[in-house]
């Protein structure tokens, strides 16, 4: 994966048909820059903490609407939040027919864009496990992390970078109904079942029923998978559940996302005119809204991105192109730009925003509290101090990444 990798604003024509990609170096696509930030900066923006503010004050709706679209629902449905990982997954997708462009224009040949892919595959798995291990006593072997996810499926995505548009259709079918094939057939839990041990109870409140049953938390093929598979590894202590329902094996439903994404690329860098792409992101958006939907209230597959559900993919694949849509046609068609750009600051420099989110907010917070007191943030009284103390670490952190940008820094694997 490229971390800025390079898409373009389609200002003219690309001649190359939609089902082949051509080694033309494009121009970057301002609008996929700006879309990566949003979704980046919903991600450290977790620092404000909103939850706080929302307990601090219950009797305010605005505190908790935002409190609610901050987090992720507990099972079932889907929360602004929820979208971060599914967007990050989908743009990794929409860059892929443009970074495999690129290096064929420099003359690489197709095997050596498959070892270089399978080396940023491992990179992305360490870094996810590294990233996850921070305060850990020892290496935390779990592949659930957005980056684990992503490089899991990458190799698989790569390949399919280079097939028609059909095989990559076939190939998203296969995976969504072979894996709802494996979690419908894996048997519900025996009176036997021992639901402590999964860290469940049988009357949890947001347990599904009947055939849904199959994708309740901690009881289902993928929870299975990893108290085998998560125990091969060095642990401090045995696998038995992952607190939040999280699995490995959701990478293979995230590697639909990807396709799904880029399927969205390779419209962006077809021949199409700006406003037959944008007819092709809302028809696929609704298409999959509709899909998704039908699945989830006929009970065939609920919508749970905790586990990916077929379901989720295409549901949260119905927002990714909705979102590609809107941001798309204000930034790259009707050159609404200005706005934008701390957005596509944080945007080409993602992972370099996603490693600083996750290893240096608490010493920037600690830092402000030596140096400007430990109630500096009461300054708007207590409800809103985790805004004075988020809003500060967010704006130091904007800083780093703005500075990399001036410098032309941009991390890249």
């Amino acid at each position: 994966m490229e971390t800025t990798i390079s898409t373009a604003v389609n200002d003219a024509p690309v001649i190359e048909p939609v089902n082949k990609i051509s080694p033309v170096v494009s121009k970057r696509i301002t609008s996929v820059d700006v879309y990566r930030g949003f979704v980046m900066l919903l991600m450290m923006a977790e620092v404000l903490s909103f939850h706080r503010v929302s307990q601090s004050l219950p009797d305010s709706s605005f505190w908790s609407f935002l409190a609610f679209n901050q987090d992720h629902v507990q099972w079932v449905g889907c929360s602004l939040h929820d979208l971060i990982q599914p967007s990050f997954s989908f743009l990794v997708g929409v860059a892929v027919p443009y970074s495999i462009a690129g290096r064929l224009a420099k003359g690489a040949t197709y095997s050596h864009l498959l070892k270089h892919t399978i080396i940023r595959s491992v990179i992305l798995i360490l870094l996810g496990i590294f990233l996850r291990s921070m305060s850990a006593k020892q290496t935390y072997f779990t592949f659930e992390d957005t980056l684990t996810q992503i490089g899991l499926g990458y190799t698989f995505l790569f390949m399919l970078g280079f097939s028609s548009s059909k095989t990559q259709m076939i190939s998203l079918v296969c995976i969504l109904v072979g894996y709802w094939a494996a979690f419908a057939l894996y048997p519900l839990p025996g009176a036997s079942f021992d639901y402590a041990s999964a860290g469940v109870t049988p009357d949890l409140q947001f347990n599904l029923h009947g055939f849904a049953a199959h994708w309740n938390k901690n009881t289902n093929l993928a929870w299975a998978f990893d108290k085998w598979f998560l125990n091969l590894f060095p642990r401090e202590k045995t696998f038995t559940n992952n607190e939040g329902g999280y699995a490995t094996l959701s990478f293979i439903p995230t590697l639909g996302t990807m396709i799904l994404g880029l399927m969205a690329g390779k419209i962006l860098k077809s021949s199409f005119n700006n406003a037959q792409k944008i007819k092709r992101f809302i028809f696929f958006s609704i298409a999959l809204f509709a899909l998704g939907l039908l699945c989830h209230f006929t009970g065939i597959n609920p919508i749970v991105k905790r586990i990916w559900t077929p379901a989720w993919v295409l549901f949260s694949g119905g927002c990714c192109f909705l979102l590609l849509a809107f941001f798309y046609s204000v930034i790259d068609v009707y050159k609404i730009k200005k706005w934008s750009f701390p957005l596509m600051v944080i945007g080409m420099n993602s992972i370099a925003a996603y490693v600083i989110a996750h290893t240096i907010s608490s010493f920037i917070e600690s830092s402000f509290s030596i140096h400007l007191g430990q109630h500096y943030d009461q300054v708007f009284g207590d409800p809103y101090s985790s805004l004075v103390r988020g809003g500060l670490v967010l704006l130091m952190e904007f800083y780093i990444l703005y500075w990399m940008y001036k410098r032309k820094i941009f991390l890249k694997i």
